[in-house]
């Protein structure tokens, strides 16, 4: 499905990517492109960001609503402000539906009740942090790894036995390493009535890198691994995600394993990334990929918070809507 663009912005071709699972040594990977490099920023802990999870609220949320809570730094100012007022009596019988172990916890300590993501659940309203966010397409990229005691739609350490962890006996996810709901993540960005996007102006921009990941089948995951690295030959190196801590391209001892026996590839370019979309079109169409990071095509919303106001965009209409508040 292809989403209205918020501004223009030129297509291009992306340049195919060299073969480096196998063909390279893991010394010399290792030293050019260490652990660290895939990480995703951490959103600026300002003011603005704070007014930009408020607006979202106001704006989006209404009373008897199912409300799909984001993980994140903005995502979680967003559900402690929607505690506040549903404690104020400003909003009433609110759902929760929480994308990840982190926005569980807070919406447990907001007093927000919650439910665990089922196919076909209606969901009226969704908001997210994303890591980068496409100017014109409002594209997005979400679920990069975190460089420490973050978390992502796809490796998630789910404390089975908290008390606030609505999935446990529900038929969701019970494990101490999983992708920690990685389908109910997306599936929850992917078919919430409306969605928004809370970011930082550094995070929406035109020139787009880092990396992606990748959900994949565990099974002959190194010729899956192999199809995706030549698909981006020269532009982008894959790893395969590790359970924790740093590891080489393979994912060390302990590559990271879902709960549905899945693993987790992070494709990181070393190029820019020159059209999303079409990153997401060919990821798509690999046989073993699950799923991706990349939001495409999606009808959203996105609140920019910057020093100088907030701003929101959305894809929408078909011309251009970008408003200064």
């Amino acid at each position: 499905m292809a989403g209205a663009s918020a501004s223009f912005s030129p297509i291009q071709h992306i340049p195919p990517i060299r073969r480096n699972i196998l063909s390279r040594g893991l010394s010399s990977m290792c030293t050019r492109l260490p652990w660290a490099a895939p990480m995703a920023c951490a959103p600026d802990a300002a003011p603005e960001l704070l007014q930009a999870a408020k607006l979202t609220v106001d704006n989006y949320v209404r009373s008897g609503m199912v409300v799909g809570l984001g993980s994140g730094r903005a995502s979680g100012l967003a559900i402690q402000y929607l505690g506040r007022r549903m404690r104020d009596g400003a909003l009433k019988d609110i759902v929760g539906i929480p994308m990840s172990v982190s926005s569980a916890s807070e919406a447990a300590k907001s007093g927000i009740p919650m439910d665990h993501y089922k196919d076909n659940l209606q969901i009226d309203f969704a908001f997210d942090d994303a890591d980068i966010i496409e100017e014109g397409t409002l594209n997005a990229v979400i679920g990069r790894r975190k460089l420490e005691g973050g978390e992502s739609i796809i490796q998630e350490k789910v404390i089975y036995n908290a008390p606030w962890w609505p999935f446990k006996r529900n038929g969701g996810c019970s494990c101490l390493q999983v992708s920690a709901c990685t389908c109910s993540h997306v599936s929850i960005v992917k078919t919430a009535s409306k969605l928004a996007f809370i970011v930082s102006d550094k995070q929406y921009t035109r020139d787009l890198d880092g990396s992606i990941p990748v959900l994949i089948n565990s099974g002959n995951w190194i010729e899956t691994a192999e199809e995706i690295d030549d698909l981006f030959l020269g532009d982008a190196e894959v790893w395969r995600r590790p359970t924790s801590g740093p590891a080489g391209p393979l994912g060390g001892d302990f590559p990271l394993v879902t709960k549905e026996g899945h693993h987790i590839l992070d494709v990181i370019f070393t190029s820019p990334i020159l059209d999303l979309g079409q990153v997401a079109e060919s990821l798509s169409h690999i046989d073993g990929v699950v799923d991706h990071g990349v939001i495409f095509g999606i009808p959203c919303t996105v609140i920019i918070a910057s020093k100088d106001g907030i701003q929101v965009a959305d894809n929408l209409a078909k011309s251009s809507v970008i408003d200064k508040l």
